[in-house]
């Protein structure tokens, strides 16, 4: 049996249909010739027999019955042999489906129980069957992610308001308990915690917006040189300031790209920002721009932390972090990429993470096309 969710290139059900059809007329056809060859001449070398001792003139009669016999009886097997193979055709092709059927069936029934790990296998009755297949275990993986990416958003959230929202109950309890004074260093603490439930909220609901396609594009052309110049010039002092080195790279004969510069410059801030808050100091960022088929790609390199490669094909969901801890720490909500991927995509593009592992540094590469093209390359690595 071929694996689940695979799709060969198999024949069609509408081939297959009409060859058992063609199948049915053959066996018609052959019967009819067989029996025509075999019962037909001893039929009439009888009526021929019978006419050599008839009265004269009863010749023609002879001849005519030898024929009518040949013709009816040969017909008469041939239709009884097309009819059960039809009838066998049939049975089989109706099992067949009728089994597919209620697999996908039972599959789709476990799926909207909200078991995700159902699959269907392909049956083998052609290109369609496997089509289908291959689509709905697309869809139950693609579910089964969702499922994952919601359980762990509710999970970092249910996380990240606990803190901020027990220490606001804690500070309250002291107040009406009298041991503690609204004082400057209170009221800072309470301003912290409460910025960070604004940024959460704010976080949520700009990925929600994103993914959601709600966000307004003001595109222009723009040199994809000026996208990365201006990149680096709003990174330049966080960067100095951590010890960090931030450089830009331009290839030759770089095409303009027809985007929101507003959005792709909040795409590479988010992409810096990430870069800077994984990479210690005295490291190197490079933010490039190099021709690459029918478009452009952008890519923000780093010689920070790495990524492990069991982590690198969610890194771009949203609220996937690689360390939770560390990333709390220093602030991140887990949703940057994920924003970043949904703006590239509204603009026709792609984006990419690649990490030859832990230690081994990180680049995000964006892949625009160029005024007039919107296909984006087949993923590498």
């Amino acid at each position: 049996m071929t694996p689940p969710g695979r799709a060969g290139g198999r024949t069609g059900l509408g081939t297959r249909l009409v060859a058992a059809q063609a199948l049915v007329v053959l066996t018609g056809a052959a019967t009819a010739w067989l029996v025509a060859g075999v019962i037909g001449p001893p039929l009439f070398d009888e009526h021929l027999a019978r006419a050599a001792r008839a009265e004269p003139g009863q010749e023609l009669l002879h001849a005519e019955a030898a024929f009518r016999s040949a013709t009816v009886i040969s017909l008469a097997v041939a239709l009884l042999a097309a009819t059960a193979a039809a009838l066998a055709v049939s049975l089989s092709v109706t099992r067949r489906v009728r089994r597919s059927l209620r697999t996908v069936s039972e599959a789709a029934s476990t799926v909207a129980d909200g078991r995700y790990t159902a699959r269907v296998h392909t049956a083998g009755l052609g290109a369609e069957f496997d089509a289908l297949a291959l689509s709905f275990n697309r869809m139950a993986d693609r579910l089964d992610s969702v499922e994952a990416t919601r359980r762990r958003l509710l999970a970092d959230l249910g996380h990240e308001m606990r803190t901020p929202v027990a220490t606001l109950d804690a500070y309250l309890e002291a107040f009406e308990d009298g041991v503690r004074d609204l004082d400057a260093d209170t009221v800072a603490m309470l301003r912290t915690q409460t910025r960070r439930l604004g940024r959460l909220a704010h976080d949520i609901s700009a990925v929600s917006r994103a993914e959601e396609h709600q966000v307004p594009l003001a595109a222009r052309r723009v040199p994809a040189q000026e996208l990365v110049r201006s990149a680096v010039a709003a990174g330049a002092a966080r960067f100095a300031d951590r010890g960090v080195t931030l450089t830009a790279h331009i290839g030759a004969g770089v095409p303009e790209v027809e985007v929101d510069p507003d959005r792709l410059g909040q795409v590479l801030g988010n992409l810096l920002d990430n870069a800077l808050r994984h990479t210690p100091g005295g490291g190197r960022v490079t933010v490039s721009a190099d021709r690459r088929g029918a478009g452009v790609e952008l890519a923000v390199s780093d010689t920070g932390e790495g990524i492990a490669p069991e982590h690198l094909e969610h890194v771009l969901e949203r609220f996937y972090r690689v360390d939770s801890a560390r990333d709390r720490e220093h602030g991140g909500s887990g949703v940057g990429l994920a924003i970043c991927r949904a703006l590239v995509e509204e603009h026709g593009g792609r984006i990419t993470v690649h990490s030859d592992g832990k230690g081994a540094g990180t680049t995000v590469s964006v892949w625009l096309p160029v005024p007039g093209r919107r296909t984006a390359p087949a993923a590498s690595g």
